[in-house]
Order: C-alpha cells, then structure tokens, then sequence
C-alpha cells in the first residue's frame, strides 16, 4: 500500500489513486508511530523520548548553546525551545552563563537531569528492543542508514 499526498496532486481525497507517492508523508507517519513506541516506553518517568534525546546529548557532550544543540538534533531553535522549557522547569537542566562569552548562555544537564538519563536508560533499551523485535533488525538498521544518508543529503547549514 502507498501513502499518496493529496496536497502534491491536487486531489482532496486520499481515497482517489494518484499517480506520486509523497515521501514525506509517509516518514511523518513512520516518526509518529515509532515517537509513540518510545514515548510509551518513558511515560512512568514522565519524559518523552525527545525530551530524553535533548538530556542524553547534554550528558555526552557536554554544555553547549541552543542554537549548536539545535543543528546536533537537525531541530529549529523554536522547537527545541519548547522542548527544553519543562526540562529546565523541573531542574532537569539549566541554563548557564557562557564562559566564553558572558552574554550567551549554555544548556548543561543537571545532576537531576544526569538522574533521571541513568533510571531511563533501561526503558530506552527496551524501546529500542521493541522496535527491532517488530521491524526485524535487519530492516531496522537498513532504516537506520537510509535515514542517516537522507539527513546528509538534505543538510543545510542555514
């Protein structure tokens, strides 16, 4: 079955056979479906698999600005601003004077945060082991280089 993009063809029906497929759709609804997956996963922690991404990176790399922890996660600022409200509202992670330059300010996860990363990490994994044990491994490591090849290839460094 072929996901159709009705907006591309011109049609106001996704009942109507059109002649394209529209990709974007279709990753969009695959996003949604596995986001789900995952976030089903840290719904006792109380975290959503985004939000979990946002403290994992924190953790591994250290604080960094919003706009180069926007570019890591291929995000707009935007998004990831609203991303990190309720994180820094539960003292997850704070925002911290740029040493560099005074006027900026760092992400940096908190010990809080760092806490909370460690107690999730098992719901990660069994996410993860879901989402294999239903899409194949193969399949889902194929996904995997083919998303990361699409990433690459539509890069833009605005």
């Amino acid at each position: 079955m072929h996901l159709v993009c009705a907006y591309a063809t011109g049609m106001s029906s996704l009942n109507t056979a059109p002649s394209t497929t529209c990709h974007c759709q279709a990753i969009r609804q695959a996003a949604r479906r596995v986001s789900a997956l995952y976030d089903a996963a840290m719904a006792p922690l109380g975290l959503r698999v985004s939000q979990y991404g946002i403290l994992v990176r924190l953790q591994a790399g250290g604080p960094r600005g919003i706009q180069a922890l926007a570019a890591e996660l291929v995000m707009d600022r935007t998004t990831l601003g609203r991303n990190i409200r309720p994180l820094e509202r539960d003292g997850l992670l704070s925002a911290i004077p740029d040493p560099a330059d005074r006027r900026g300010r760092l992400l940096a996860i908190t010990p809080a945060g760092a806490d909370l990363v460690a107690r999730a990490a098992p719901a990660w994994r069994a996410a993860q082991a879901d989402y294999e044990a239903q899409v194949g491994k193969a399949s889902a490591a194929g996904l995997h280089a083919a998303l990361a090849d699409v990433v690459a290839a539509l890069h833009s460094p605005a």
